[in-house]
Order: structure tokens, then C-alpha cells, then sequence
């Protein structure tokens, strides 16, 4: 058998290679799989020969890089420019003035993952700057220590498992919902998707369910409470306060376990601000009726409950608050610890969340040591290349922006996940070279000095190792490479020999060699957890090793509930920390030092009656934007066009039906999408799914994205001195009928200068 896999599934190949078939036993395939092989073998988006940017060989240091016209080059000549230019940069800046831009969604093979690549190359060449945390969730990355002393990571590890909540949890209240649609997906690839699955036992058994979120189907079968958005912070507030109002706190629980209690109480109850933070009080915030609120307050405390969070949560202005409030809403129930109940994190935010498997820490490629200490927050590097020298605050440190001279981005598309597109534009334009690796003219590849042509999964061997998945698959080779197509391995191999250390960077292996170095590391972290994987030869000829543990249910505070003494956790007080006297201390006026409600940069609130909030959810049909040119995503669009959802009053009062096309527009950019309809909407919402392919242009003399690309109307602001993420889900946009004629996309051909083939 002949298997592949990606971030959104493993597939048998067939037909000599001309479709996949899901993997045996998955109970939901992934939708975003139909479109994969259409996408990787596109001659109208891939990149098939090295080229380099006419303005940059022309010395325009960067002025015209969007838009520009690229002249084709053979492997040789390109790999020199790209050393030299480097060589050039480190010795005239020091290493320092390198950002390596990279996000882990390139690749669900262990070795030909991009962003490993990468850096082990240029910590060889003397280190680069780096970024800190992820789009998906780095507000929880900075306060999860805070607050647990535990990274996120190590509490998704161990979140209450989906066989404990099944069994034992009687309300789930899912804040964002909880979505197979947004379960699709899994770092380092997945055999099965069962979030789905899960989701249907919990409704129809005797669990109720509870979804808070501007969208009844993100969560089915649920009681729908649809709170306007950016304001969940006040209900969980108010939550909390009526159940100490009523005396339902768990006091033994608050005494044991929590640190700072008194001072969230005080808030809680109004004694601080003189604003007790009731049901009536977030009833006028949250557009919900406060007898709700007191009525899901007690039913929190007399059943078994999980207070549950999707990863879109903390993605707002203040994203902090939604983690800790909704920590301490389940601390004040005093739950956590229990089979079943207490706090989570992530549910149907991705596959391996809650996912009943054991968990192998599995070898990766070897990065070294990266020589520059400096770095940024992931959200931030607009700021940082339009502000070098600029001082910000992270994690309660002072620090300064780095002035970026070269950029190399591998395996990543920032035009996609960064927020307010038309200013990383402008920023994009600072750096005096961009370097690419891309296997399609992508809006970032678009935007490069130097743009290297790289292959697709299809077009190598690697292997599917997941730390949380039970399958192993080997990866087969099922097309040769299109183009002139290299992978990002030999590409790093060419430009090691030419700067002096090609036997450090493949320590003598090739890209065979370093899978049997992995593999042979496999073994021996299989035989310490007591079991044994086949030869490599074996292994590659049978292509699927099935990981032969028990799944474990996971709890991941119940260790420290039991005997908070003997398991301290790692924060100020060794407790779960509801008031942070080093938070406190560093004086931040944008992040409090408790959970406190603070109203958005843009909200509902304050907005004008003809504005809408923008919900920039994940998509159906893509995992970001990897395969919007593929046969599942194109065929989903209307008109050629991402599509936005409005509730049918909505869009009689716009004067918009199903299928036409739309106009959004604020202060920060413009985009057209088509419509199409949804009931179940709040009617001061409009949802536009994030990833269509990034296509500016200038129609009637006015700035326009004509694709339906959110992030061309995006805020580009951190969450807080504090975490600095991003806050896509703070914005308010206006939308209008499109009536002009509809501009050709540029995303559907190469860039001038490109001959891909009559393509």
C-alpha cells in the first residue's frame, strides 16, 4: 500500500497516483483533502524555475516589490545571488539584521519540515532573528505560565480527554463553540478525525450543551447563546459573580488551589470599582438576557462542568482576559481536577485537542543553536520592519524592535495569517532583500527578491510521525517534481556549499540518510516506551506502523488539586494565580493584573448602525490558505469570490441576496466577496472566511482587494503590552451591493515575467 499524508489527513494513493482515498477507519475525512492534489499540481500557481525580481536586480532595494515583474534564472545563478546576498548582510550587519520567517503548516513530514530547514541552515550561517509564540494562540502561549505554570503546550498535552467528558461531564460551556470545521487539521499530520463523532455522543446523550458564540453551527446540537462579539470576558465575569452572590463558590477549592483570590473577589463583587460585575451588568454588555446568566450560573455548580475555550478566543484586542476569566469562572466552580470537568482549551480548535491516544515525543531534524538572542512576538512584524529601534513590551520585558535588513521566509505565507494586509504591504517594502522557498506564486512569493522553487509532499519521501497520533506512515513519492521543483533540503545543501559549511549542514547524509537517522532515533523512543518499530526497510515497504499503547484519559491539573503542597505548580505561589502581583507590578494599562473586562479597540458597543463585526473564522475547504487554488475551494466561491455569510435581514437591509457580490470596507482596506445566506448569524455580523489567495488592486483609482482576503480589513494591533498576538476578531466593517463590473483576479496566472507553459 502507498500512502501520503498532510496537516489535514493521511490518504492511500491511487490509480498510479491520480487520486487519495482516506485512510482506513477515519470516521470524517477531511473536506480540505479533495482539493489537495488539484492544488499541488496547478501550473497555473506553481512555481517552476528559480526567478528573481526585475526592480531588485535593478537596485530598487525593495521599492517596488509588489506588483513587480520577475526574470527567470537557472539554479546556479539564483543560488549565488542568494549567498552572496546573505554573506553580504551578516557581514555588513551582523546576523542580527536576518528575520527567518517560517510557520510549521509546510509540511506534516518529520524531515521536510520547512521551517527545521531553515533554521538549521542559517544557525550554521550564525544565527537570525526570530518570532516568538503562533497566530493560533499566542496570548495563551504568554499566560498559561502566568497562570498555571505550565506552557500550552504541556496543558493541551493533558486537557481533560474526550472519553472523560463523555462519561462524566453533564454541561459543557463552549465558549467559540466547538467545530469539526476547524477540527479538520493537526500539526505533523493525523490519521482520524473524531471531533465530530465526539460531538455527536455528547448530544445525544445527557450532556447538555452550551454554545456561546455569534454562530449557532459552531456547535451542534447546543443551546445557542449568542452573545455580541468581544464581550464573553463580561459574561464569564458575571457568571462568577452570581455564583458568589448566591454562595455557590467553591471556597475550599478558591483556598487551596488559588492565589489572589480575594483581589478577583473584590473586583468581581464591585468593591474595588463600585461596579458589581452582576447579570444585569453584562446583560447590557453581552445583548443577553440576564435571567439567562443567573440561570446558567447555578446549573454550572450543580452539575459536573467544563468551562471550554477555542484557540479564536484569545484572538481579539485584550485576547488575555478570555483565558484567565474563563479560568477563573472555572476555578470559582471548583471543578477542575475532576473527571469531566474544570477548564479547556482548544476543543475542536484542532484534531489531536482532547484526543484519546497516548503521546510519543517523536525525533525531529536537528536545528542547533541559533547564535542571536533577539527576537519578536509572531504578530508583530509589521511593527517590526516599519519601526526598527522602537521600543514594545512582551511578557514583562522592555524590549526593541531589530532593524531587519534581509528577510528569508520558507514554508509560510504571512500575506495569508498577518492582519491588515495593506500596511505588511508597506512594511514588506523596508528590508533591503526577501527570500523565498515556495512551491506556488502565493502573494508572499509574489512579494520576493528571490523566489526558489520548492517541491510539494508529493513530490518526496518523508515520514508521518504525530507525538499524539497512533499511526505512523511512510510518505511516498508519487509525482516527479514540477518544474525544476528542489527540495528545501538540497536548496539549503546548494547554498551550504557555496557559504562553507555544506558537511555541517548534512553532517554527510542525504535526504535517504537523514530518514533513516530519524527513523533509527524512533526506534529507540519506541523501545523506552516498551515497544518495537520495524527495520526502515520494512517500515517504507509497508508503509503504516500502528502504535501499539493504551490511550491514557488525560486531566491535566488533577495531580496538583489533590495535594496542592506535594504537586506545587510553577507560578508566583505555586497556585493557579487569579491576581498577579508581577503583572501588577510591571503596569500595564491594557492588561490588568486580574481578569477584568476591557472594551475592544472596535466593538458593537460604540458602533455606528450601519456597521458590522467581521468573524474571520477558519475555512471548510483550505487549511489557511493552502489549497485556495484547488478544485474544493474554488468551486466553494461565488462568483470567484471568498464567500461571506449575513443573516437574511441582513442582507435584505443592504439590499444583498444569495450569489451576489459584495463590497467591505472600513478605515483600513476594501474587498469584494460574494454572499451567501445564514439564519443562524447574529444580524450585526458578517462572516468571512480567512485564506482567499491575497489579490490588491487599484479599480476606478481606488485601492480594492477583489478576492476575499478579511485581513485587507483586519486591525494590526497586539492584544496587550502583555502577549502581543494578533486580534483578528476585533474588527467592524460597512458592506455594500458590488454594481460595477468584476475585476479579473491576478491570483489565477503568474506574475509578468513568468512563462509556466501557456499557463
Amino acid at each position: 500500500m502507498t500512502y501520503t499524508a498532510a496537516h489535514w489527513g493521511a490518504y492511500r494513493v491511487v490509480d498510479g497516483g491520480a487520486a487519495l482515498a482516506p485512510l482506513e477507519g477515519d470516521p470524517q475525512p477531511s473536506r480540505i483533502g479533495r482539493g489537495w492534489l488539484s492544488a499541488a499540481t496547478d501550473r497555473h500557481s506553481r512555481i517552476l524555475r528559480p526567478a528573481v525580481r526585475k526592480g531588485w536586480l535593478a537596485g530598487d532595494r525593495g521599492a517596488g516589490r509588489s506588483g513587480d515583474a520577475y526574470v527567470e534564472m537557472g539554479w546556479d545563478e539564483v543560488l549565488d545571488l542568494a549567498a552572496s546576498e546573505l554573506d553580504r548582510v551578516r557581514s555588513a550587519f551582523g546576523n542580527g539584521a536576518i528575520f527567518a520567517g517560517s510557520y510549521g503548516w509546510a509540511s506534516a513530514g518529520r524531515f521536510h519540515h520547512a521551517q527545521s530547514q531553515l533554521r538549521r541552515f542559517l544557525n550554521l550561517a550564525g544565527g537570525y532573528v526570530g518570532a516568538r509564540d503562533t497566530y493560533s494562540h499566542a496570548a495563551a502561549e504568554v499566560m498559561f505560565p502566568h497562570l498555571l505554570g505550565l506552557t500550552n503546550r504541556q496543558f493541551q498535552d493533558a486537557v481533560t480527554s474526550f472519553s472523560q467528558v463523555r462519561e462524566h461531564c453533564e454541561l459543557v460551556l463552549a465558549f467559540g463553540g466547538i467545530s469539526p470545521r476547524t477540527a479538520q487539521v493537526a500539526s505533523s499530520g493525523t490519521s482520524r478525525h473524531e471531533v465530530g463523532a465526539w460531538l455527536d455522543e455528547l448530544a445525544a446523550g445527557r450532556t447538555r450543551l452550551v454554545n456561546v458564540s455569534p454562530r449557532r453551527g459552531d456547535l451542534k446540537g447546543a443551546e445557542w447563546l449568542p452573545v455580541r462579539p468581544g464581550t464573553d470576558v463580561a459574561l464569564m465575569l458575571a457568571l462568577a459573580h452570581e455564583i458568589v452572590a448566591a454562595g455557590r463558590e467553591d471556597r475550599d477549592f478558591l483556598s487551596r488551589c488559588t492565589a489572589g483570590w480575594q483581589t478577583l473577589r473584590a473586583y468581581l463583587m464591585g468593591e474595588a470599582d463600585g461596579r458589581p460585575k452582576s447579570a444585569e451588568w453584562a446583560a447590557a454588555i453581552c445583548d443577553i438576557d440576564a435571567a439567562a446568566i443567573r440561570e446558567l450560573a447555578r446549573a454550572l455548580t450543580e452539575r459536573r462542568s467544563m468551562v471550554s475555550l477555542t484557540w479564536g478566543m484569545q484572538r481579539a484586542d485584550h485576547g488575555e482576559q478570555p483565558l484567565w476569566a474563563g479560568l477563573a469562572l472555572a476555578c470559582v466552580i471548583g471543578q477542575i481536577g475532576r473527571p469531566g470537568g474544570g477548564f479547556a482549551f482548544g476543543y475542536g480548535s484542532t484534531t489531536p485537542v482532547g484526543r484519546d491516544a497516548p503521546l510519543v515525543d517523536w525525533p525531529s531534524l536537528p536545528q542547533g543553536r541559533n547564535e542571536v538572542e533577539d527576537y519578536i512576538p509572531v504578530a508583530r512584524i509589521a511593527d517590526m520592519l516599519l519601526h526598527p529601534g522602537r521600543a514594545y513590551t512582551y511578557d514583562l520585558q522592555n524590549r526593541t524592535y531589530p532593524d531587519i535588513r534581509l528577510v528569508w521566509w520558507v514554508g509560510g505565507n504571512p500575506f495569508h495569517h498577518h492582519q491588515d494586509l495593506r500596511r505588511l504591504d508597506e512594511a514588506w517594502k523596508r528590508p533591503e532583500t526577501v527570500i523565498v522557498n515556495e512551491h506556488s506564486w502565493t502573494a508572499t512569493a509574489r512579494r520576493a527578491d528571490i523566489v526558489l522553487p520548492a517541491t510539494t509532499p508529493f513530490e518526496r519521501e518523508d515520514i508521518m510521525v504525530n507525538r499524539r497520533d497512533p499511526v505512523l506512515l511512510w510518505m511516498s513519492r508519487i509525482r516527479a517534481p514540477m518544474g525544476e521543483a528542489r527540495d528545501d533540503f538540497d536548496i539549503f545543501r546548494g547554498l551550504a556549499q557555496r557559504l562553507g559549511f555544506r558537511e555541517a549542514f548534512t553532517e554527510g547524509r542525504d535526504a535517504e540518510g537523514w530518514l533513516r537517522y530519524l527513523w533509527a532515533r524512533s526506534q529507540g523512543v519506541a523501545q523506552r516506551e516498551g515497544f518495537a518499530l520495524p527495520d526502515f526497510e520494512t517500515f517504507r515497504r509497508e508503509g503504516r506502523f500502528d502504535v501499539p499503547l493504551a490511550a491514557e484519559p488525560k486531566n491535566a491539573l488533577a495531580d496538583f488539586v489533590g495535594d496542592p503542597l506535594a504537586s506545587p505548580l510553577a507560578t508566583e505561589l505555586g497556585k493557579i494565580t487569579l491576581a498577579s502581583e508581577r503583572i501588577r507590578a510591571f503596569a500595564m494599562p491594557d492588561c490588568p493584573h486580574h481578569p477584568a473586562w476591557l472594551s475592544p479597540a472596535e466593538s458593537l458597543l460604540d458602533a455606528a448602525p450601519d456597521e458590522l463585526h467581521l468573524v474571520s473564522n477558519q475555512p471548510d475547504t483550505r487549511l489557511h490558505a493552502q489549497n485556495d487554488r484547488g478544485s474544493e475551494a474554488r468551486a466553494d466561491k461565488v462568483a470567484e469570490r471568498e464567500a461571506a455569510y449575513l443573516h437574511p435581514d441582513t442582507a435584505r437591509r443592504f439590499g444583498l441576496e444569495e450569489g451576489c457580490v459584495a463590497r467591505l470596507w472600513n478605515a483600513r482596506g476594501a474587498c469584494l466577496a460574494g454572499v451567501r445566506l445564514d439564519a443562524g448569524l447574529r444580524p450585526d455580523c458578517v462572516v468571512l472566511p480567512t485564506g482567499a489567495w491575497y489579490d490588491p488592486q487599484l479599480v476606478d483609482g481606488a485601492w480594492l482587494e477583489v478576492h476575499g482576503n478579511p485581513n485587507a480589513l483586519t486591525l494590526d494591533k497586539g492584544t496587550s503590552g502583555m502577549a502581543q498576538g494578533n486580534i483578528a476578531h476585533t474588527t467592524l466593517v460597512r458592506i455594500e451591493r458590488w454594481a460595477g463590473p468584476l475585476p479579473a483576479l491576478s491570483v489565477d496566472h503568474p506574475p509578468a515575467g513568468i512563462d509556466n507553459g501557456g499557463a
